[in-house]
This record gives structure tokens, C-alpha cells and sequence, in this order.
């Protein structure tokens, strides 16, 4: 029980990041809808995120050039951001054609 009353530390971050992948990960394998899988993705990128930052931490390690963690993590939120973006677009051009979001209604959208 030592482990509760510890102050923060990384390992409490990766525990965290970790919940937050697994947790994003089963959204995405178990929604059927399209905005579902979506916000899987998104915590599955901010839990990559939480321990990308806690990787970063000067508590891991003494000798470090500063922002390692937070500036891979400024790229996945970039990332994020444009796959959004991108993933909405198609989403709506699908309902607009289809009328639903389901992703197995998708099977013409094969080459």
C-alpha cells in the first residue's frame, strides 16, 4: 500500500497512459459505430502522449536535453489533429451518400 501514498511520480503516469491506451484500443475493437472508433483512436494518441511526456521526465533520467517527451508529443497532437480532421470529412461524406455511420455499411468503399 506503499504505492498509494507515494507523491506522483512516473510510474504513476505510465500506469495512467497505459489504462488510457487499453481503454482506446477496446473502444476502437468494439464500437460499430464510426465516431466510436474515432474517440478509441484519440485516447489510444493521448495515452501514447502520457507516457511519451513521462519518458521525457527529468525523474527518469538526470542527463536530458529538455523537451524530449513534450516535443514527440506536440507531433502526435499534430497528427491527431489533421487525422481528425480528415477522419470527420470522410465520416460525414459517408452519412451524406448513406444515411448511417455504421463502419460495416462500408463495404463498397473497397478499390
Amino acid at each position: 500500500m506503499n504505492f498509494i501514498t507515494e507523491p506522483v511520480g512516473v510510474a504513476h503516469f505510465m500506469v495512467v497512459g497505459a489504462v488510457m491506451f487499453v481503454s482506446g484500443a477496446v473502444c476502437m475493437a468494439t464500437k460499430r459505430n464510426a465516431l466510436g472508433v474515432l474517440m478509441g483512436i484519440e485516447l489510444v494518441l493521448n495515452g501514447a502522449n502520457l507516457n511519451f511526456v513521462a519518458f521525457g521526465s527529468k525523474f527518469l533520467r538526470s542527463t536530458t536535453i529538455g523537451l524530449d517527451g513534450e516535443l514527440i508529443a506536440l507531433f502526435v497532437i499534430v497528427l491527431a489533429a489533421a487525422e481528425a480532421a480528415v477522419a470527420l470529412a470522410i465520416a460525414l461524406n459517408f452519412y451524406n451518400n448513406h444515411t448511417t455511420i455504421d463502419v460495416d455499411h462500408a463495404d463498397e468503399l473497397r478499390g
